[in-house]
């Protein structure tokens, strides 16, 4: 007979490419493994393929150096089940598709089947990088920068716009918009908005709730105004802790759309000898809602369960 306690949820998390998705599944691996810490959710079981992946990138997370691009590696999502304080167990299946296919919802119009069908239900986790918003070209802001350093002459826009140039918040509401109605998805359901690199962020001297009125006003009032239905919260989350070492080849092109240079070398992270020297590794993760901090990345997942 089936467990009458046992809740079946489906969690998505999404995001465009660099917004932190893989160094979030590592620190989520990493912290419901930590008995030490206490946490709402507790590890309860997970499938063997999806462990091995999740060791994996707990090692280079634990090594205070940044992920490598997401690779196919015939692992369309990662499931674990988790367990609250009374026993009662709920698995969260998070599809950890690269943010290519994200971006390609928005550029290409295009998705595949797989996950089309991850983010067909369920709750949702958007990952926005706060410390690569795209903002808006205001033709004022360009106007007061010009009189500031004294030059006339108007810049020429390019000739030929592509989609990546949009705002950050266009593609992500435009994104959201497509997964509320069919054939992708359907409305009225919990996403969380997790500010992820929260410790370049929080110098703006904002809430994570403040940082998206302010820095994604578009985002936030289409959250608010309830069209499709959601309902919401924002969190702010630094899941490494600091500044770690960068990863070369996780360059991306500029908003010219140019290449990066192919001999670039790894960064050094001002944080990261810190980050490797820190005795529970858990301890580095800093979730921010509202005035409060904790590490507890499991809290936002069983708040999008009930």
């Amino acid at each position: 007979m089936a467990n009458p306690d046992r809740k079946m949820v489906s969690i998505s998390i999404i995001g465009l490419p660099g917004s932190g998705k893989t160094t979030f599944l590592a620190a989520l691996w990493e912290l419901v493994n930590e008995r030490r810490l206490p946490k709402v959710l507790r590890f309860h079981s997970i499938g063997d393929n999806d462990q091995s992946y999740l060791r994996k990138i707990v090692k280079v997370w634990r090594s205070a150096k940044e992920q490598a691009r997401t690779r196919l590696i015939g692992l369309s999502a990662v499931k674990m089940n988790l367990q609250n304080g009374v026993g009662n167990v709920v698995q969260i299946t998070m599809p950890d598709a690269p943010g290519e296919d994200f971006r390609s919802m928005w550029e290409e119009r295009e998705l595949g089947r797989v996950l089309g069908d991850s983010l067909a239900a369920g709750s949702i986790m958007l990952l926005v990088n706060g410390n690569k918003v795209k903002g808006p070209a205001w033709i004022t802001e360009r106007a007061t920068q010009r009189r500031a350093i004294k030059v006339q002459k108007v810049e020429v826009l390019p000739r030929d716009w592509e989609p990546s140039f949009a705002p950050t918040q266009v593609q992500l509401v435009d994104l959201l918009q497509q997964i509320s109605h069919p054939p992708v998805g359907r409305a009225c359901r919990k996403i969380v908005v997790m500010i992820s690199a929260w410790d370049k962020a929080e110098g703006e001297g904002l809430t994570p709730d403040a940082f998206l009125v302010q820095k994604l006003p578009l985002l936030a009032q289409y959250l608010e105004a309830g069209r499709d239905g959601w309902t919401y919260r924002a969190y702010g989350v630094s899941a490494q802790g600091g500044e770690y070492d960068r990863n070369a080849e996780n360059a991306e092109k500029n908003e010219e759309g140019e290449e990066p240079e192919k001999k670039a070398k790894p960064a050094k992270g001002k944080d990261a000898d810190r980050l490797r020297e820190v005795d529970i590794p858990a301890n580095r993760i800093r979730l921010v809602f509202g005035e409060r901090e904790s590490n507890d990345l499991t809290e936002p997942l069983q708040w999008l369960m009930n």
